[in-house]
């Protein structure tokens, strides 16, 4: 089984200004405003040649985008905040998925598979990323022991992806220092382009999506390194950046205040769904 913290029930994360014990990945797991990172890190994903290639090749993410959130949803939510029964399941929902996504080498890219190491690491370092920085926009910096124990624990989002769990950088120095290399020689392909603009247009989504996806594309542009925006075609003029301060600002004022019934409606949904084996 993978590497996750000790829990075995859902927890509830800290009313603001409580202090007891540092955060870890059940506190964030289980707030739904984690998903505005959630366009950045697919196509952070997405720029990486190989994860890119995969995604055009066998992937329906982008004409049955709900299906492909709510999957991804469940299985972050259940390595965060679920029992070892949920986490089993969205193992093999996993594995299920990732079992024909290969290809072999062709001009561009080298033979890919989504059980490749390194493929998981880089997916895995997606999510870690954008969640800190969304996390912290909204509840401000992690202290110290709660950065440690968020980014230890993390690790079990890439285990449960049959990441070995040495392959995960052994400290957040180490990460940030493996993060700004990997950056460096990403390289976003026409097809990913393509994907990602199919993404960001949602127009085969349901209503619901297609109605905040303006803010979704305000919040991707703005979380995403400018060496990519680039790549993708994306620009985040002066007047949109001020936006998606005001927007994130706002959401800061907000957000933590609301009731934990509220801020954990997605997490329980999605259990709740995953235990009736409706899920995957």
């Amino acid at each position: 089984m993978p590497q996750r913290p000790p829990e075995q029930q859902p927890r509830s994360p800290r009313s603001p200004g409580r202090r007891s014990e540092p955060t870890g990945i059940a506190d964030v797991g289980g707030e739904w405003i984690m998903l505005a990172g959630g366009g950045c890190a697919i196509l952070l994903q997405l720029a990486h040649p190989s994860v890119g290639r995969g995604v055009a090749e066998h992937s329906d993410f982008a004409s049955r985008p709900y299906d492909r959130l709510i999957g991804t949803l469940t299985y972050v939510t259940a390595v965060a905040c679920g029992t070892e029964d949920d986490i089993r399941a969205v193992h093999r929902a996993v594995g299920r998925a990732h079992a024909p996504v290969h290809g072999a080498a062709d001009s561009e890219t080298p033979a890919y598979s989504a059980f490749d190491p390194d493929l998981q690491l880089w997916v895995t370092a997606t999510l870690y990323w954008t969640a800190v920085r969304v996390h912290e926009r909204v509840f401000g910096p992690l202290d110290q022991a709660s950065a440690d124990r968020f980014y230890r624990e993390f690790a079990a989002v890439g285990t449960s992806l049959q990441l070995p769990p040495e392959a995960w950088p052994a400290s957040r120095v180490a990460f940030e220092e493996y993060w700004n290399d990997a950056v460096e020689h990403l390289a976003v392909l026409p097809a990913a382009r393509t994907v990602s603009r199919e993404l960001l247009r949602a127009e085969h989504a349901p209503i619901w999506m297609r109605l905040i996806m303006p803010w979704a594309r305000l919040a991707t542009v703005a979380l995403l390194p400018e060496r990519l925006r680039g790549q993708y075609g994306l620009v985040l003029t002066e007047r949109n950046r001020r936006r998606y301060e005001r927007m994130m600002s706002l959401t800061a004022a907000i957000y933590p205040r609301l009731p934990l019934r509220v801020r954990h409606l997605v997490r329980d949904r999605l259990l709740r769904r995953l235990r009736s084996g409706s899920a995957g």
